[in-house]
């Protein structure tokens, strides 16, 4: 099985719908860990030990966040300018992330149409998180495209529900180590790579 931490960022977790609900769905078993950031660090004094333990015991580490000005709230990126040391995390001598897998789990309040080039944004989601594929690389780790909940502030509840059930089985199947890489690499969403059915959104 493989192991994996969720290093979770939302200062304002009760005022969320999305994450809320995707936390919920997020499975209660051995080898997932929630490492909820804001939670533990109300006062931005990150154990930078103890982040950098909880990486090495895990092989896929996922930053879930919702998109703030095109980037992901301030904790986070505290937490990478700390605990991703050079030396450690990269450099010459920084090798102790090598061959981890990462990715992004977001939520944007814009929908899929705007991220396109012609679109509202003028960039693509992908051209959103370049710096997070590149921190990965840097730290020669393997970067995944995203799980990607777009167009959240006009969602219903049964809408995110369904996104909730989908991210649900992409980690149990993650875990379990059922989806191939070469698979992964080729979506632009790793929403895609999922289907469910009814039952699983109970």
């Amino acid at each position: 099985m493989n192991k994996i931490l969720i290093n979770f960022a939302h200062p304002v977790l009760e005022k969320s719908r999305v994450h809320k609900t995707l936390l919920k769905y997020i499975p209660q078993v051995d080898d997932i860990t929630v490492n909820d950031l804001y939670e533990n660090y109300p006062d931005f004094d990150i154990d930078v030990k103890r982040e950098q333990q909880l990486l090495l015991a895990h092989d896929i580490i996922i930053w879930q966040h919702p998109l703030y000005w095109y980037s992901a709230p301030a904790l986070l990126k505290q937490w990478q300018d700390l605990v991703l040391e050079h030396g450690w995390a990269y450099g010459k001598t920084g090798f102790a992330l090598s061959g981890k897998k990462i990715f992004n789990v977001i939520s944007s309040g814009g929908g899929m149409g705007a991220y396109q080039r012609e679109g509202y944004q003028h960039c693509t989601i992908a051209d959103v998180l370049r710096p997070y594929e590149r921190t990965a690389e840097l730290c020669k780790m393997t970067y995944w495209p995203p799980f990607w909940v777009a167009g959240s502030h006009k969602m219903d509840l049964p809408q995110i529900i369904e996104y909730a059930a989908l991210y649900k089985q992409l980690l149990l199947k993650m875990r379990a180590g059922d989806i191939k890489e070469d698979k992964m690499m080729q979506v632009s969403r790793l929403n895609d790579l999922i289907e469910i059915s009814q039952s699983n959104l109970a």
